[in-house]
């Protein structure tokens, strides 16, 4: 398969249902109930998804791409925050108004099993393959990102031209 905008961005979707799909396995399976900013990080990958799907699949390739890379780093600074506050465990964003402000939003209602924030930010648990959730969160953002940002800049893909 070629490497093209098309399905760079269409990896890049498939990714994010992958991780997204773990996050709810670790939830509903592990038992791993998800904090604020695990919460906030879903809505991340929604959002680069969306922003992938729009522009592999429709002629809005650039815009895609620039919603995805905007989300991606949005994403990134939400997992890094979240590394920061793991590493001060007097810090926390557990029961607090951030909780109390995205369980009240529509999609925590609609889907409390995906969206619904009760765990606490700096709970410790067991590593996967050597790094923590957060931490495997900030490389698959930054992944995403330097794909995003290919498909944005790259001048070699003329044929596409946005499309």
């Amino acid at each position: 398969m070629p490497l093209t905008h098309k399905n760079t961005l269409l990896a890049c979707a498939a990714s994010c249902a992958g991780v997204l799909a773990y996050a709810l396995y670790l939830q509903h399976v592990q038992g791993l109930a998800p904090c604020p900013l695990c919460v906030m990080q879903r809505y991340a990958f929604i959002a680069v998804m969306i922003g992938c799907l729009v522009g592999a699949l429709s002629k809005y390739r650039v815009s895609g791409a620039a919603f995805g890379l905007l989300s991606a780093l949005a994403g990134l600074g939400i997992a890094g925050y979240h590394l920061w506050v793991k590493a001060h465990p007097n810090t926390s964003c557990g029961i607090d108004p951030l909780e109390t402000a995205l369980n009240k939003i529509w999609p925590a209602q609609w889907l409390p099993s995906v969206f619904n924030a009760d765990g606490l930010c700096s709970a410790i648990h067991d590593p996967i393959l050597g790094l923590s959730i957060p931490q495997w969160a900030l490389v698959w953002f930054f992944i995403l990102a330097i794909a995003c940002a290919f498909v944005l800049f790259n001048k070699e893909n003329k044929k596409e031209k946005n499309v």
